[in-house]
């Protein structure tokens, strides 16, 4: 547009020139000239528009927009027709209360009343896109700035709203993932309607109290310890049941001999005993004396 109206200049600086002589008489052929050909150029480039991978473009004639969208590639427009050019890509907007790792500076992190009246701190990210089809209608209702009118506000309600359904702990633990689809549900219907496409929410943390997090961690404390008691109390039975049964044993070994042993047995054994005993290089004199043990002496040097 800029070269056609540097065109339409030259060309009529031309016409005066030719009109009224003046210094510029000339070189009024030459200027009428570069004027055409300039306007030339500057319809041609107006005519003519490309629009790059992952956008769609949609056509503003004199602040009226148009409900047939331009896809990518290379074509050829009215020339007094501006184009918007719009990212049809998958986005994301994310929501975090570290420093400069959201999409605003600071902590942006969703602060949300639990069920049981606790406040948790949620990151997430949001994955969505605009449908093709949707621009004009976004362009024409909403403007370019969808973002921060639908996607950060829709979003933030959302995730309040259906956080009071959980209380604290089930959130972080136990209901999280249900959580999540709820909030994906809830979203993407109000999404649709206003032409965005809810690809996916993702929850990236979910900050827990201070007092909730000393509790969770004095109860996983308790749990530990009073698995490891256990595990002690099982040991010890196991090592007084091992004493019973080692006790039950040598008592019933002590019965047992105590049964089979009989005097004849027992005089036996001493006769056996007595015989291995004299039998032995060192023993010379053997006195048995009557009713009574035998004296053993040994003559060992004599």
């Amino acid at each position: 547009m800029a070269l056609l109206i540097l065109g339409l200049i030259f060309f009529l600086i031309g016409a005066l020139a030719l009109r009224r002589p003046s210094s510029l008489s000339p070189y009024a052929r030459i200027l009428r000239l570069v004027g055409l050909g300039i306007a030339l150029i500057g319809v041609l480039t107006a005519c003519i528009v490309q629009i790059g991978a992952g956008e769609i473009g949609v056509q503003v004639l004199y602040g009226s927009v148009q409900n047939n969208v331009l896809p990518s590639g290379l074509h050829l427009i009215n020339p007094l027709v501006d184009v918007q050019r719009m990212d049809i890509k998958t986005q994301n907007y994310t929501m975090s209360a570290v420093h400069n790792e959201g999409a605003k500076e600071g902590d942006d992190a969703i602060r949300v009343l639990s069920a049981d009246g606790l406040e948790v701190i949620i990151d997430l990210t949001v994955l969505y896109k605009v449908v093709p089809a949707s621009a004009p209608d976004i362009l024409r209702q909403t403007g370019i700035d969808y973002t921060d009118k639908i996607v950060r506000p829709l979003t933030r309600t959302k995730i309040r709203d259906n956080a009071v359904y959980y209380d604290a702990v089930s959130l972080f633990s136990t209901k999280r993932d249900e959580f999540q689809t709820r909030i994906n549900k809830s979203i993407e219907e109000d999404f649709r309607r206003r032409g965005l496409l809810l690809e996916q929410i993702l929850i990236r943390n979910i900050t827990l109290p201070q007092s909730v997090k000393t509790s969770i961690e004095q109860k996983i404390t308790a749990e530990q310890d009073a698995q490891k008691m256990q595990f002690v109390l099982q040991k010890e039975r196991q090592e007084a049941e091992r004493k019973r049964v080692e006790a039950q044993g040598i008592a019933d070994y002590q019965r047992i001999i105590s049964e089979s042993l009989s005097d004849r047995q027992l005089q036996y054994e001493s006769i056996k005993a007595q015989l291995e005993i004299a039998k032995s290089p060192n023993t010379k004199i053997i006195v048995m004396g009557k009713g009574s043990a035998p004296m053993i002496l040994d003559a060992k040097g004599q």
